[in-house]
């Protein structure tokens, strides 16, 4: 595996947040980072939800370097990004569905990524090995900057190293990746938070293979009755369709563990003073036991009743927890709800089996 010299490039904030596309794509930093991708070079970038690891993905020796710098198994299959429509016609077979359409008007660009059956255009190393492939129109105009001057399909998945909590800041990826990849364009803390939902649109039904930006609801609100409820089952996950189906993933070095139980909670807490063990809790519950948290570690989420809050500081909450040398830590679950369906999706695959 190659060694670089990883530079980090500063994008303007006022360019991001004004949604010049057309301006993006005259930054230097943009343009070399067009040039890279497509030399077959890796390149990390922010979308909306968070920093992406991105190669051309009809490349195959490029996608090859995304698995080689991560440390990702070969069979978790990739998300493609794109920028405008015509290149999802490029890389799909047969038509899109009407409830895909119906998705695509509602929530394009945006943290949706839909599955459709794959063109032969696409190496098997990006689906690995599916005759499927995960599209998503990013809405961050810097991702969709390097998209359009690149001109071709992005394959990114998230910018960490594989099983490692999801990188929302460049300072993420280049702790890292450094060393490891070329360039970090850097374009401030991701707004979600966590990654895309995930949706599996080639039969009538729509099933969510992975929770995420879009919530549930949401999606019902599109499709009604075509939203399946049913989730896939471990024997089905075992060639998984998505990121985010199969692996451990989303984890600190330090032990966590999720508390579903109030009573529980309650005494745990009761018997933490002195311990070298900590708490993370929701603004609600914190308060609520304020009384008594004189003598215990206590780390806050935000409040429950902001899951878009607590989602967009999850995996930055979830690396600082290491960097306080903690034995374990007790984490305080939340409502399945809305975004909450993904916070909890994360912290699941995050945290430890007691």
């Amino acid at each position: 595996m190659t060694n670089y010299e990883t530079r980090v490039y500063k994008i303007d904030n006022n360019l991001i947040e004004k949604d010049y596309i057309e301006l993006l794509k005259e930054e230097p930093a943009v343009e070399e980072a067009a040039e890279l991708l497509k030399k077959g070079e890796l390149v990390a970038f922010p979308t909306e939800t968070v920093y992406g690891l991105g190669a051309d993905a009809l490349n195959p020796e490029a996608v090859k370097k995304i698995f080689l710098a991560k440390g990702r198994p070969q069979d978790n299959p990739l998300i493609v990004h794109i920028a405008e429509l015509k290149q999802m016609e490029e890389l799909m077979e047969g038509d899109l569905s009407i409830n895909g359409r119906k998705l695509i008007d509602a929530f394009w660009p945006g943290p949706l990524t839909l599955i459709v059956k794959k063109r032969d255009i696409i190496p098997d190393i990006t689906t690995a090995g599916l005759d499927s492939v995960a599209v998503r129109m990013p809405a961050h105009p810097l991702a969709r900057a390097i998209i359009e001057r690149a001109g071709l399909p992005v394959a990114a998945p998230c910018a960490n190293v594989s099983g490692r909590p999801t990188p929302t800041k460049a300072a993420h990826l280049y702790n890292d990746l450094c060393g490891k990849i070329p360039l970090i364009i850097d374009g401030g803390a991701a707004d979600v938070g966590v990654e895309s939902t995930v949706l599996d649109i080639r039969g009538e039904m729509v099933r969510v293979l992975r929770p995420g930006g879009v919530s549930r609801e949401e999606i019902r609100n599109v499709i009604g009755e075509f939203l399946s409820e049913s989730h896939y089952s471990k024997s089905e996950s075992e060639r998984p369709l998505s990121p985010g189906m199969k692996y451990r993933h989303y984890s600190p070095e330090t032990p966590l563990f999720i508390i579903e139980n109030e009573d529980r909670l309650k005494l745990l807490m009761e018997n933490a003073s002195g311990k070298d063990i900590a708490f993370v809790l929701s603004d609600e519950t914190y308060e609520k036991y304020s009384s008594c948290l004189d003598d215990i570690q206590v780390i806050k989420m935000g409040p429950r009743s902001n899951p878009e809050f607590i989602a967009r500081n999850l995996f930055d909450l979830l690396r600082r927890i290491d960097s306080l040398s903690f034995r374990s830590v007790y984490i305080e679950a939340i409502p399945a709800v809305g975004i909450g369906e993904a916070v909890m999706n994360r912290l699941h695959k995050a945290a430890y089996r007691e």
